[in-house]
């Protein structure tokens, strides 16, 4: 399902980073970088990331000069058991408040809802936010942690920090053109070590869904970007397209995955996961780069794996999900 869109812009965005994103090669592009511990001051890591979503939001608003009654609806996810770290941020804000979930893709989530609120003009003022924190999703998804068991050079390294994007109806230069909503796509893998295969996949359905929908080839957009396949993971979608769409991935084609960390020197396996893995490198670094005029037209399309470690351990197969965020800049 496509939808175009007349009158959604992205007005700002703010980008929360930890110590491993810090170190990497994009750091100079997050507004808020923590460069030592995880804890920011709190007492558990739960507590930490909503430390971090806490840090977005407020400080979009700080710099933007908005006050918590100028923003229409907070649409927030996470990678927490209930989405915990969204809610419990939520409660601070005295904003009307929807709480989502598509595991990694939910940035996307979130933007596609909130440019539909603004589109049908129910809205004028959305914030999207969306975490991750390294050690409550191991805690959360790989407990213990403690037991130190060797992992896969297919895993990959969940992503810390926060970020919010401020959509808005007032024209501006980076504009929401078009989104696709992407299908729930299960290949029967059971391999939690390896989210790569998992989801690309859905990203080229998705992806193909896209274009075709639109009747553009990918030479449309300066750069085609999925979420966090990683490095084997964007290798399989390549070869997944050519081979299912007959369509050529081309030099325009990167992964938020292994652009966040230096994989030749950091320890991220197959490189960064999480929710704020494509949120930071789609609306830190790439946003900021569509402003200086580096990019026009990309097309941004986050990835999860939307499973449950319950359904894991009975022995369930993993599905996917990627949504399509067409952004462009406005001469």
């Amino acid at each position: 399902m496509t939808t175009k869109y007349n009158n959604v812009y992205i007005m700002d965005t703010y980008t929360v980073c930890g110590p491993y994103e810090n170190d990497g090669p994009l750091s100079k592009y997050f507004d808020k970088r923590h460069e030592k511990e995880l804890y920011f001051g709190e007492k558990t890591w739960e507590k930490a990331e909503v430390h971090l979503l806490k840090e977005a939001n407020s400080n979009i608003l700080k710099k933007n000069k908005i006050k918590e009654e100028d923003i229409d609806l907070l649409i927030s996810g996470d990678l927490q058991n209930q989405i915990a770290a969204s809610d419990y941020m939520a409660r601070d804000f005295n904003i009307s408040f929807m709480g989502i979930f598509e595991a990694c893709s939910t940035i996307g989530e979130g933007i596609i809802l909130g440019s539909t609120f603004i589109e049908g003009k129910f809205a004028k003022k959305i914030l999207v936010s969306t975490s991750s924190h390294n050690m409550s999703a191991e805690k959360q998804f790989r407990n213990p942690t403690e037991y130190g068991a060797p992992k896969k050079k297919t895993a990959t390294f969940t992503a810390t920090g926060g970020v919010s994007i401020l959509l808005s109806n007032k024209k501006n230069k980076v504009k929401v053109e078009s989104t696709t909503i992407g299908k729930a796509i299960d290949m029967g893998i059971t391999d939690v070590n390896h989210m790569g295969a998992v989801m690309a996949p859905a990203a080229g359905e998705v992806i193909f869904n896209h274009l075709k929908d639109t009747k553009r080839d990918p030479s449309y957009y300066d750069l085609i970007l999925t979420g966090d396949l990683g490095i084997y993971g964007k290798s399989i979608l390549k070869e997944y397209m050519k081979t299912n769409y007959n369509i050529e991935l081309g030099s325009n084609y990167n992964d938020c995955g292994t652009l966040l960390y230096d994989l030749d020197k950091q320890p991220v396996f197959a490189g960064a996961s999480g929710p704020v893995c494509s949120a930071l490198v789609g609306f830190g670094y790439i946003y900021k780069e569509m402003l200086k005029g580096k990019y026009k037209k990309v097309l941004l399309v986050p990835t999860g794996a939307i499973f449950s470690p319950t359904f894991t351990f009975q022995k369930e197969s993993i599905p996917s999900i990627a949504n399509a965020i067409s952004l462009e800049v406005i001469e």
